[in-house]
């Protein structure tokens, strides 16, 4: 009797708490999502006070492709979420500590470190001998479709530029943005919160406890983000799970990126379908659209993370989503090609049946004893030099910046940070791409063509129409007592619209060897210096 007095206040709490659990979790994500574009803001914050000593680390550490490739790996597989080290590499290309080119081995290594904890899952099934078979393969399959991905695209990039250039190219064209450039104001969150990231930067007036500060805040953000939509979408069981996600091809991928985009994390999706490959509830071959669809979903982070106005952080977003997408294009539809990564798995799970040490033994080799030695092995591929330009305004003003310049052996791609010495916070970075193809050289948006002296050509950029000639070819140019360039062609820069010209005209040094511009000067329309850069110390890191 006394029991349903009880009941009923249960049933009615029971009607009421629905509406509330949905305003109070669409609550928590809001808050979440601005945590995290919070989280980014405070992380260039932290990067620009940092200032030259951080500028300098960061290129040093990432000037190597492979090094930057085992960063990402490292990062990823510790943290064990490629979210937080994307948003984390956005952070870094917008406030200009990195380019693009160099951001995107990070990224393939971040794609490549998240399948670990899938990995680690299936290794929880040793105990179970054919469970443990299927969970292997299940586990490995996300780890083999990226390393393959990588294996195509990372000689591509390091080459070519290819993924850098097409995502470039990509923000450029749908963002107008110029290329190459770095926003110094940039902001997440359009200025809204500028006013704690300033009162944090007052009081705190440490660029490595904000950056601390930044990085915890970020992760915790991603995690509780992902537990609040887990539990809204109810992925607690893989029974649950299983019910609709795997009924054909499209309907499997397509809901590997729409649950992995909601819940931000391939981790978990990826993860998930391990135990239900292992107990048979799911088939590999049937599994495989679904963690395809999560590998393009999960770049949803880095597409949030660079949400306004930054053409370099929409950059490596979109890098992201075609190395993805470009991966998925070839290992699903394409016949033959498709098995390669399944085969891969399905041997590993066989092999793994007959002797249990060797899945761990792949786990060590494949994200830490390789890596390492592909970083050994790779010594020496990245020459690093810092160029000191001498700078005179019109007025007189005199003033030094420096250049940090990265070659690659046997690559056309080089890259350039520039930055002014006398600033302790760098907010004036820029970072400037360098591409030589034969007797073509692109500096930014500058087209060079090395030919012979009298050519012209005619283009067009923000002032308005010119035309660039090649004025003189030296054979070198003393810059200092200590420095001379070799194989310099002068090239002049007029301006031929009527409303805009002004008669005066800009010569450009260009040192073909070096593929290096040493100097750049100003001249009035009697020839009469009004302002010049020049390139007066060059030094090897």
């Amino acid at each position: 009797m006394e029991v349903k007095p009880d009941l009923d206040v249960s049933e009615s709490s029971l009607n009421q708490s629905p509406w509330k659990t949905y305003a109070r979790n669409a609550l928590f994500i809001l808050l979440a999502l601005l945590v995290f574009l919070f989280s980014i803001d405070l992380m260039i914050a932290s990067l620009q006070q940092l200032g030259n000593v951080a500028t300098d680390t960061i290129l040093l550490a990432t000037s190597n492709p492979f090094t930057g490739l085992f960063i990402g790996l490292l990062m990823t597989a510790i943290i064990q979420s490629s979210s937080a080290t994307t948003s984390m590499v956005v952070a870094l290309v917008a406030s200009g500590s990195i380019s693009l080119q160099a951001a995107v081995p990070i990224i393939m290594g971040a794609n490549i470190g998240t399948t670990i904890t899938s990995t680690i899952v299936s290794l929880g099934f040793i105990t179970r001998k054919k469970e443990f078979r299927r969970a292997v393969a299940a586990g490995t399959y996300h780890d083999f479709f990226n390393i393959l991905t990588t294996v195509i695209l990372f000689p591509l990039e390091y080459y070519f530029g290819f993924l850098s250039g097409l995502a470039q190219t990509i923000a450029t064209k749908f963002f107008h943005e110029p290329t190459g450039q770095v926003a110094v104001d940039f902001s997440f969150l359009g200025g809204y919160f500028k006013w704690i990231v300033d009162f944090l930067q007052t009081n705190i007036n440490n660029g490595f406890v904000l950056g601390v500060m930044s990085i915890v805040s970020l992760f915790g953000s991603i995690l509780f983000f992902r537990k609040i939509i887990t539990q809204l979408l109810g992925f607690g069981s893989p029974e649950k799970f299983q019910r609709f996600f795997f009924r054909n091809t499209l309907k499997s991928f397509a809901w590997g990126l729409l649950t992995t985009a909601a819940i931000r994390s391939s981790t978990v999706t990826t993860s998930l379908v391990v135990p239900l490959v292992a107990k048979k509830v799911v088939k590999l071959k049937s599994a495989v659209p679904f963690i395809l669809g999560a590998n393009i979903g999960t770049t949803i982070t880095a597409f949030i993370a660079a949400t306004l106005n930054s053409n370099a952080a929409i950059s490596i977003a979109i890098a992201h989503f075609l190395f993805n997408f470009i991966g998925v294009m070839i290992f699903l539809p394409i016949p033959y090609i498709k098995d390669l990564p399944l085969k891969l798995a399905n041997g590993l799970g066989r092999l793994t049946l007959r002797h249990r040490l060797i899945g761990f033994s792949y786990l060590l080799f494949t994200f830490f004893f390789i890596p390492f030695l592909l970083i050994y092995l790779s010594k020496g591929i990245v020459n690093m030099q810092e160029a000191t330009y001498e700078r005179k305004s019109e007025q007189g003003e005199q003033s030094e910046y420096k250049v940090i310049i990265k070659k690659f052996a046997g690559n056309q791609l080089s890259g350039w940070t520039s930055y002014d010495a006398d600033l302790e916070v760098t907010g004036s970075n820029k970072v400037v791409s360098v591409f030589r193809k034969r007797n073509l050289l692109i500096i930014n948006n500058d087209l060079f063509e090395l030919n012979k002296q009298g050519f012209c050509r005619d283009g067009e950029d923000e002032q308005g129409k010119y035309q660039l000639c090649i004025r003189e070819i030296k054979s070198s140019l003393k810059l200092s007592e200590q420095l001379t360039a070799d194989s310099i062609f002068v090239f002049e820069k007029r301006s031929y619209e009527p409303q805009k010209t002004d008669s005066a005209y800009t010569l450009f040094y260009v040192s073909a060897k070096e593929n290096l511009l040493v100097k750049k000067e100003r001249l009035d329309k009697k020839g009469k210096l009004l302002w010049h850069e020049q390139l007066i110390h060059l030094e090897r890191k």
